[in-house]
């Protein structure tokens, strides 16, 4: 059984698509990060970047005590070792997929986040730096687009780098980009939201979404944080 902690954000989806994928038994643990609930003690134990996602395994392949994994990166490679799903076998395949996944976890997820903060969330419209982020993602999505041209998937066949990929382009139209000006990503995109599992992940995200929404006082819980306000609650 796998705990996972999460909230509807791109990188909470990137690991519900797996485990729906996958088919491995989870339970679901919403972490309202609006409310600040990624700093209660309990949680800053299996996740001390006090971010989610993070999950806990407590039937780890060792046969030890239950694992707590937290970055959604490092998340995806545990996963997938333990499943032996989901990552190419052979070295090369092995090496683009990890490329790929550290493309994301680098540059497509920051960048994009910037994007999002600058453009939507943010209490003073900055020119420069909304103009700098969504130019930013769309040389990635450039990128992408490229890889796709050659590959079915992002990393060849079906991966964990497409699990880490996807939930960012969701918001592609909120961060300034139209998916017809990247031919390759946008019949990607198009044949993972059918996919069954990403079809189920994202209707068990929706429903804890409706429950919630982002007044002006949980901004202030997200975005602002010090070393000092962080400390655990």
């Amino acid at each position: 059984m796998i705990d996972l902690h999460f909230w509807p954000t791109p990188n909470g989806y990137k690991i519900s698509i797996f485990l729906e994928e996958s088919g491995l038994a989870y339970r679901l643990f919403p972490v309202n990060i609006g409310k600040g609930e990624q700093f209660k003690p309990d949680f800053l134990k299996i996740a001390p970047n006090n971010r989610m996602p993070a999950i806990v395994d407590h039937a780890p392949a060792d046969g030890g005590a239950p694992v707590s994994i937290f970055e959604s990166g490092a998340i995806l490679l545990y996963l997938a070792e333990k499943t032996g799903h989901y990552m190419a076998s052979d070295l090369r395949g092995r090496v683009r997929t990890i490329e790929w996944l550290f493309w994301q976890m680098g540059g497509l997820g920051p960048m994009a986040g910037q994007n999002h903060h600058f453009s939507q969330y943010a209490p003073e419209k900055i020119p420069y730096a909304i103009e700098r982020y969504v130019k930013e993602t769309n040389r990635l999505y450039g990128v992408l687009d490229r890889q796709l041209a050659k590959h079915e998937h992002v990393a060849g066949d079906y991966s964990i780098a497409d699990m880490a990929c996807y939930p960012w382009v969701v918001p592609h139209e909120r961060q300034g980009q139209s998916l017809d000006d990247f031919p390759h990503v946008k019949r990607w995109f198009e044949a993972m939201k059918a996919r069954p599992a990403v079809i189920r992940a994202y209707e068990k995200g929706e429903a804890i979404r409706r429950e919630a929404t982002m007044p002006d006082e949980e901004k202030k819980v997200l975005f602002g944080q010090t070393a000092q306000s962080t400390q655990p609650r």
